[in-house]
This record gives structure tokens, C-alpha cells and sequence, in this order.
């Protein structure tokens, strides 16, 4: 059965921001799980045929998470989250960059200032995400790459994820 939650996201190009709201039908300890701990992280953040694969994470205030997207063909896409503030079950600041797999940031690429905020209802959960960008241009160029779609496949990922873990 096709899931009826849908994920909306919104661009604000005068603004520098992306907004992204999701819904899941899990509770808000499983949500905070799937966004803080590798071995939640590596079954969704990819979109498929892609899959993610945690070099290490530390999640806690001035922490990171280094990770490479690997395509079906071996290319590895590797970023760094640096996190900023962490208020348990509730929010997450992160600042997110394209890097190599030992973490030096790509300057080809825009750093993403990413703020995470969770909202129980019940058995259901709220994701709200605001990623904003310093300039435009750097904001168009995520855009062009395609983040829209995979994002929106990675979070259905979770939720296909969430959905499995309920039936077990």
C-alpha cells in the first residue's frame, strides 16, 4: 500500500532557503533515531539505487558525521555535518559540505546550514527542515543537482524504514 504522507518542500530563492515538512507514521524516539545514529542513516539518507555508508558520526554539539553516498557504479560522494546544537528529541542545527573521504570540504560546492526540528503527535511524527544557503548561487546549484528528488526519495526511504520496523 502507497504511503498517503507526502513530503512538501518549498524554495525561497530571495531568501536563501529551502523548506522541507514530513510526516511519519512512527513515533518521535524512532524519527530522532533514524536522523541521529549511522546504522538508521546508512538504510535511508541515499536515494536508491544509491546507498550511504558512515566513515564515523559523533553526534553531539561540535560532533560530525563523515559519509559517502555510493552510486550502483562504485562513485563515492562524500560530505561532512558538523553540528552545532542538539536539543534532545526536539531539534538539531548542522552545517552540511561535499568533502573527500577524509573530510576537507570541496569549495566547488555550497556549505548547507541545516536546521532539523521534530514534532511529536501521538504515534506520529513532524520533520520540519530549513536549509539555508549564503548566496543564490549556491542555493540554485543544489537545486540543479537534483536535491529535490533525491531528498524526497531518501525520506521516503525512511519511511518505508519506519514502516518495516512497525511490522516487526
Amino acid at each position: 500500500m502507497e504511503s498517503k504522507i507526502q513530503t512538501q518542500i518549498s524554495k525561497d530563492l530571495k531568501n536563501k532557503k529551502i523548506t522541507i515538512t514530513r510526516e511519519f507514521d512512527a513515533p518521535l524516539e524512532w524519527v530522532w533515531k533514524a536522523w541521529t545514529e549511522s546504522k538508521w542513516l546508512d538504510q535511508w539518507w541515499a536515494p536508491k539505487p544509491w546507498v550511504a555508508q558512515t566513515k564515523f558520526l559523533k553526534f553531539e554539539e561540535g560532533g560530525q558525521w563523515l559519509y559517502a553516498m555510493m552510486g550502483p557504479d562504485g562513485t563515492k560522494i562524500w560530505s561532512v555535518v558538523e553540528f552545532s546544537s542538539i536539543k534532545r528529541h526536539h531539534s538539531f542545527h548542522a552545517l552540511s559540505s561535499f568533502c573527500d573521504e577524509k573530510g576537507n570540504k570541496n569549495s566547488e560546492f555550497p556549505t548547507m546550514h541545516w536546521k532539523n526540528v521534530f514534532q511529536s503527535m501521538g504515534l506520529e511524527t513532524t520533520v520540519f527542515v530549513e536549509i539555508s544557503f549564503t548566496k543564490e548561487a549556491d542555493m540554485e546549484k543544489i537545486i540543479a543537482m537534483g536535491f529535490e528528488a533525491g531528498f524526497t526519495a531518501a525520506l521516503g526511504n525512511l519511511d518505508e524504514s519506519l514502516t518495516e520496523l512497525k511490522r516487526s
